[in-house]
């Protein structure tokens, strides 16, 4: 993780003011690097989504639950995803390991046996628990009439 400026065209100590800056993947920063939308952009609703502001996915982005591909629904969505490059192969990746690991936990805490192995299993269901939440946030699932 770095640290991105939200808006890297701030000046002198604006640049650095709290609201201005965020975590961001090496990949995402890159990605986006000094880029930010034109006025003419804009006025077409392009433009970044501030992860310290507002909420990106529910509302701009959601997930498709097969592919894992995030998908924008609105200008300022695709956008985003564009830019930043969001459905690259590894975060694509990292998005269906994520969603296999969950769905692995769900079903595995309801065909727990009692015996001497539930304690075992549930230190693994527990240790995949933490390895999840490490790992990128849960977007929503892409409504079904938004998938055809």
């Amino acid at each position: 993780m770095e640290i991105d400026h939200f808006d890297p065209r701030l000046k002198d100590k604006f640049i650095q003011r709290y609201d201005n800056l965020f975590l961001a993947t090496r990949h995402c920063n890159g990605a986006k690097g000094d880029t930010w939308p034109t006025r003419a952009e804009q006025a077409l609703g392009l433009r970044f989504l501030n992860s310290c502001a507002e909420q990106d996915y529910g509302k701009h982005i959601f997930e498709d639950p097969e592919t894992h591909r995030l998908v924008g629904v609105t200008h300022a969505g695709r956008y985003h995803i564009r830019m930043l490059d969001l459905n690259a192969d590894h975060l694509v990746a990292e998005r269906g390991e994520r969603a296999k690991i969950r769905t692995l936990l769900t079903r595995l805490a309801f065909m727990l046996k009692r015996g001497r192995s539930e304690a075992k299993a549930v230190e693994l269901i527990a240790a995949l628990r933490r390895q999840v939440e490490e790992m990128m946030p849960t977007f929503a699932d892409l409504p079904k009439d938004r998938t055809g």
